[in-house]
């Protein structure tokens, strides 16, 4: 699927060359250990990279150019994996081969290289508005999670049930980190990415590997890695309360509950778990759905998902407040549904399919290629998506049921509207 080129210690390209797309699409990640501070500092730095740099000091310039260029798409941002904090550089930009003027590939990679290594520097530090006025909009972006009551309730589920760990950290950290960070701190992280993170690059296009890869050396003056963490998983512990309860001036109730898995996306058994989480309440034709949306009609929404790094299975569902303790025990039913192997043909079939078409659909794209393979390249860099529909297609209900088995309730969270709380 993707070919890989060793640049230095600690920074690979990896180079897709397909005819697929008239476009080139780069995504430059740079990865370090997932702390809040470090989510923190570095989502306010991906802001501040993005917005301003010595040749073109506001957006506006920036925007100019990228329209010059053939319209040109280019942003930085953050997001997290695991135990990983990553900081990406991603670029589309029309392949050469397609235009009468030349040239406008290395325009574009000199405008990556003067976006990652050409800050708008003042006295050695930020320039002090930028770096403010980024700041404050990272605390903006995180406080705006309040007024999505699903992803607040989840939150405070994540927050109480697994206060410090990874899987409870943010990409864009805390507000009390983020109002913490420094100038001088945002400049040492700066620093830091730049030549102790790892560096993986992804090209996909009608690019030969050989040449793209001899191009990213010129432009990128990469290191050796001195410094690179060593890859580690954070342990699960028992949350230390099994049910929460809090109330919001809000309507509909918010129920989100957590399980523990002892399967994760390393795990030989992993292609199973995604079945049972896709059968359990991953689409429309589950039991969570069936039974409880449609059968029922007690629930506004309700699915479940599965964190694969962590071994976490969620489910959300939007209730009337007074209903908390039937939608617990019916969503629980559900599962025992699935540890007993009650699973009919068409429930398993229906999940196979979808998987293999929502895998295939994201191959569709070469944003999707890069973020399939910069998963899955972890378990082995010959990865070819043949093979997970394969796996797919060999899971039967019995193996299902075996790893429902495994899956333990760990506790309960519900935010309630206000109302509800004068009736407790």
């Amino acid at each position: 699927m993707f070919e890989t080129k060793t640049i230095c210690k600690g920074v690979n390209v990896y180079v897709n060359k397909t005819t697929q797309f008239k476009t080139i699409n780069f995504s430059i990640r740079f990865k370090d250990r997932l702390t809040e501070e470090n989510a923190s500092v570095r989502a306010i730095l991906a802001n501040v990279l993005q917005h301003s740099n010595e040749k073109y000091p506001s957006h506006t310039a920036l925007r100019m150019v990228l329209d010059d260029l053939y319209g040109t798409s280019l942003y930085i941002d953050t997001t997290k994996r695991g135990d990983d904090h990553i900081i990406s550089l991603n670029v589309e930009t029309v392949n050469d081969q397609y235009l009468s003027e030349e040239g406008v590939l290395e325009k574009v990679l000199n405008l990556m290289y003067l976006m990652l290594f050409k800050p708008n520097f003042e006295n050695g530090l930020f320039k002090e508005s930028i770096f403010k006025r980024e700041q404050e909009s990272i605390i903006q972006r995180i406080e705006s999670v309040f007024d999505d009551k699903t992803r607040y309730a989840q939150q405070r589920l994540m927050d109480i049930a697994l206060p410090g760990h990874p899987a409870a950290i943010t990409s864009n950290g805390s507000i009390d980190k983020v109002k913490a960070v420094t100038n001088e701190a945002l400049v040492e992280a700066y620093r830091n990415m730049l030549e102790n993170n790892e560096v993986d690059i992804y090209v996909v296009g009608d690019v030969s590997p050989e040449h793209i890869t001899s191009h990213i050396r010129d432009y990128f003056h990469f290191a050796d890695r001195k410094h690179l963490p060593e890859k580690q998983q954070s342990e699960l512990r028992t949350p230390s309360e099994s049910r929460v309860l809090e109330f919001e001036n809000m309507k509909q109730g918010k129920l989100h509950m957590l399980f523990f898995t002892p399967v994760t996306f390393r795990d030989k058994e992993f292609p199973i778990m995604q079945l049972m989480n896709g059968i359990f309440g991953g689409y429309a034709h589950s039991k969570l759905f069936a039974n409880i949306r449609e059968k029922e009609s007690m629930a506004y929404y309700v699915s479940s998902s599965y964190a694969s790094q962590f071994g976490l299975m969620f489910v959300l569902a939007g209730i009337d407040s007074k209903l908390e303790e039937k939608a617990v025990s019916l969503i629980l039913e559900q599962l025992d549904e699935m540890k007993q192997g009650h699973i009919t043909d068409v429930e398993l079939d229906q999940t196979k399919a979808l998987l293999s078409n929502q895998l295939k659909e994201a191959l569709d794209s070469a944003r999707g290629q890069i973020d399939i393979y910069d998963q899955y390249k972890e378990l082995s860099e010959s990865f070819e998506p043949e093979l997970l529909i394969e796996r797919w297609k060999k899971v039967t209900k019995q193996q299902i049921a075996q790893e429902a088995q495994k899956v333990s309730l760990q506790m309960t969270y519900f935010l309630s509207g206000k109302e509800a709380e004068t009736d407790e």
